[in-house]
């Protein structure tokens, strides 16, 4: 199974150019993913293509996957216009059920900060029900995102303690849900290898299945690739680093294969992640 992840800034390059096929040809060039993580997404936003719903149209530039885009941020203005932010995920797996989890936001009014969600779509991997949980942790507030981190935890420990597979005929809500013990956990967590906060996911001890760190499971003692700042100086004035990672199950770590950034796009801030996860 083939995934991609990566924080596209709502398809504008470092050109200052927003360009949403060069985001989707990029990424296919990179690799012919299963599933494609997209983060930052946006629906209504001026700044951002004259409001275009890019939702729609990352949907119509990767025909054959099914499109899931839930927004973290969902609101009105006073002409009636929604304006809609978040997380997409495209699959061609089949998609078995779809969660949208809106993740802490303490202190929202004293510090600069947005909400946050984690968008979880199961997909009927070779392997079977396989749960993959898209997210973008907060920038500003780093006790937002030890908050986040928390919850992401709970949900894992929730769900591989709890794991239930849908029933065939889905006549009912009860029997119509898929809580898969599996997970993998990608998006921009904001802090790097460095913070005490990559530990509290890599080195959780919590029931069920933890989360482990993809990367040093498959480059062990190789050091991360950077995925923000490597071309965008202006935004990252302190230079490149690794945001964006892919957590896995730990039933899942002898399954990774392969996983790496493509460091030479400039075609958002951040550079995609590609893993692969053995059938």
């Amino acid at each position: 199974m083939r995934l991609l992840t990566w924080n596209i800034q709502c398809g504008i390059g470092c050109d200052g150019v927003t360009d949403l096929a060069r985001i989707v040809s990029v990424a296919r060039a990179m690799m012919d993913a299963d599933v494609y993580c997209f983060q930052e997404v946006s629906d209504g936003f001026a700044k951002f293509d004259g409001g275009a719903d890019q939702g729609a149209q990352l949907a119509a530039l990767l025909p054959g996957y099914t499109p899931v885009f839930r927004p973290a941020i969902e609101a009105a203005d006073a002409q009636g216009r929604w304006h809609r932010f978040g997380n997409m995920t495209l699959s061609r797996l089949p998609v078995l059920q779809i969660d949208n989890h809106l993740l802490p936001w303490p202190g929202a009014a004293s510090v600069r900060s947005m909400r946050r969600h984690a968008l979880s779509v199961t997909v009927r991997a070779a392997f079977g029900p396989l749960r993959i949980v898209s997210t973008h942790l907060e920038f500003h507030a780093a006790a937002q995102r030890e908050a986040q981190i928390a919850r992401l935890l709970d949900l894992q420990e929730e769900a591989s303690m709890s794991a239930m597979t849908a029933g065939a005929g889905h006549a009912e809500p009860y029997g119509s849900q898929t809580l898969a013990a599996s997970s993998l956990l990608c998006g921009d967590f904001n802090f790097d290898v460095s913070d005490p906060q990559h530990a509290l996911i890599h080195r959780a001890q919590r029931g069920g299945l933890n989360y482990r760190d993809a990367w040093m499971a498959a480059r062990p003692g190789e050091p991360h690739a950077a995925t923000c700042g490597v071309h965008d100086r202006a935004q990252w004035p302190h230079g490149a680093d690794c945001r964006d990672f892919v957590f896995v199950s730990e039933d899942l770590v002898a399954r990774v294969r392969r996983i790496e950034v493509n460091g030479v796009t400039d075609a958002s801030d951040h550079q995609p992640v590609a893993i692969e996860l053995a059938d």
